[in-house]
């Protein structure tokens, strides 16, 4: 449970820093903060300190969805919740999303058309509830779910590899494999099947676009070779660009990685506390799912 915890925290956690520095070069953040390792919001959002964005409350939008569903990926519930959201006007929503969803609303459809333009990361930084619900589940169970969730606003094969391939690392870190042992059997086979995706021979991944690639990369880069909770999400979010999204999909590995145990205090301390509870309670609710399903 704790490294479920530490994955849905680790989410929150990435978003928040991250969001403080989206969209800056890493030239800009080194002249403004230094190093940027402290949530403190700001950034063009204008966030209060703690506040997060929409990696994170997408992805507790999907996470109540699955809970009321009792553990099961089902899209139309999926893509409700999703509608849902965003007439709630959220601080933020990305152009995938919005006009996938707004197709939602005319069609009743609540899968997107297939589409090589729609790579973005919007299904990746959302997975986490996917991946704690089908915990235990076959493999290919767990990957039919992430492309149900996926495919309401990205319908598309790159950004579904790369959903996968979080969803089931995730659900090997809270295993309690190591990370030698999920770059070997997941990592490696990623980059073979989707050479786009390889990170070790390339130069380090700043300004990070939204596409799934550049998204991975930077995330992969950090997670590797870098290592530490903390590290991880400082080295990440400082090379700007997406940096929420980066942030938070690094915050979810690293999160279910290391645990709850290895996430900084003080940024547990300064993160919305409903954030944080809601993480919490949606770590161990979706847990217990797939314990039951």
């Amino acid at each position: 449970m704790a490294r479920a915890e530490g994955a849905y925290l680790g989410v929150a956690l990435g978003d928040a820093l991250g969001a403080t520095v989206e969209f800056m070069t890493p030239r800009e953040i080194a002249h403004e903060y230094g190093v940027h390792r402290e949530l403190k919001g700001g950034g063009w959002l204008r966030l209060k300190p703690g506040r997060v964005t929409d990696d994170t409350t997408m992805s507790l939008a999907l996470g109540e969805a699955i809970i009321k569903d009792q553990g099961e990926v089902r899209p139309l519930s999926c893509a409700r919740a999703f509608d849902a959201w965003m007439r709630a006007k959220p601080v933020d929503i990305g152009n995938t999303v919005r006009r996938n969803l707004i197709a939602f609303r005319r069609s009743g459809d609540p899968e997107a058309a297939s589409s090589e333009h729609d790579a973005g990361n919007g299904a990746a930084m959302r997975v986490l509830p996917v991946a704690l619900a089908t915990f235990g589940r076959p493999e290919d169970a767990v990957r039919a779910c992430v492309r149900a969730q996926a495919h309401v606003t990205h319908h598309n094969a790159m950004s579904d590899a790369a959903c996968e391939f979080l969803a089931l690392a995730v659900q090997d870190f809270l295993r309690g494999k190591s990370l030698r042992e999920v770059f070997l059997q997941r990592i490696q086979p990623l980059v073979k099947a989707y050479p786009a995706f390889e990170f070790r021979h390339r130069p380090r991944r700043e300004n990070p676009s939204g596409w799934i690639v550049e998204t991975i990369q930077a995330v992969l880069q950090a997670v590797v070779d870098v290592g530490g909770f903390e590290n991880c999400l400082v080295d990440v979010v400082n090379r700007g660009g997406d940096s929420d999204t980066t942030g938070a999909i690094a915050g979810m590995l690293c999160g279910a990685l290391y645990g709850v145990e290895a996430l900084p205090p003080r940024w547990l301390k300064t993160l919305d506390p409903a954030v944080r509870e809601a993480c919490i309670g949606q770590a161990r609710g979706l847990l217990g799912a797939s314990v039951s399903a």
